[in-house]
């Protein structure tokens, strides 16, 4: 890795566990960021950062839960107070669905878009006014393959990470001029409990690991990817096996796609 993240300061949500906490390990080994990590879980997070070897100099814990989502202006005021300036956002954190579209109470659907999307929009438009202030910044935001394209079972979590894009993509052009740049990083099959942890379609949770998330990425290499395009400030980089073969075949090969969604599971 680069000095590209040396001597910023790295706010990820999500950062208890899976994809986050493999984030806060490479940047704490490999770059001397100061981090602030959220999530729901305080006492995970405190254990991650001691975990990884995060002197306290180097680190603060932000509780956070995206299903408040009105709460981020806030945030992100104390967010700012830690260290006095935000550099790189990854928004990290999400849920993620198990249920057919037709057996999913709606209920659980709306969940989705407030903790996927309305949750992450929100902290981040918190957030983007300091990085104005602070003269740029970057955005990253981890979507999914889903956010491409959707497949059975995933038809709420879809439709959350595909309005990431919409509103991401904009958001880049609107920015442009503002030194503030936007990734989206869309993963593919890695090995985090994200299935344990998705939602069926009465709001419980499937609690079981998928044999795909399972045989997946791992979630260290994943890290080391993703920070890789971010510091190369992709727009947009699918990460994962061979279920990355899902977004061509959605560009060039929509017909076989749709076999292939109905043959496989995708993340």
């Amino acid at each position: 890795m680069s000095s590209y993240f040396d001597n910023k300061v790295i706010w990820i949500t999500g950062a208890s566990s899976g994809i986050g906490e493999a984030l806060v390990k490479e940047l704490t080994v490999n770059t001397n960021a100061k981090i602030i990590l959220s999530s729901r879980k305080e006492e995970q997070l405190y254990a991650v950062a001691e975990n990884t070897g995060l002197t306290h100099s180097r680190y603060a814990v932000l509780p956070l839960d995206l299903a408040h989502y009105k709460s981020m202006p806030d945030m992100a005021g104390q967010a700012i107070e830690k260290f006095g300036k935000i550099d790189i956002l990854i928004n990290n954190a999400g849920l993620s669905q198990r249920s057919l579209a037709m057996e999913t109470d709606i209920e659980i659907d709306k969940h989705l878009m407030e903790v996927d999307y309305l949750g992450t929009v929100a902290l981040t438009k918190a957030v983007v006014p300091y990085m104005i202030r602070n003269g740029g910044g970057q955005i990253a935001v981890v979507s999914s393959l889903m956010g491409i394209f959707g497949a059975p079972m995933r038809s709420g979590y879809a439709a959350a990470k595909h309005a990431l894009h919409g509103f991401f993509d904009a958001l880049r052009a609107e920015l442009y001029n503002q030194n503030i740049l936007v990734t989206i990083i869309c993963p593919g099959f890695i090995q985090t409990n994200i299935s344990i942890h998705a939602l069926t379609g009465d709001g419980s949770l499937q609690g079981t690991m998928d044999d795909a998330t399972e045989k997946g990425m791992p979630a260290d290499v994943f890290a080391k990817k993703m920070l890789y395009a971010i510091e190369k400030k992709k727009n947009q980089k699918a990460i994962g096996g061979k279920e990355v073969m899902g977004v061509y075949l959605k560009r060039f090969f929509p017909a076989l796609l749709a076999k292939f969604v109905r043959t496989a599971k995708v993340v």
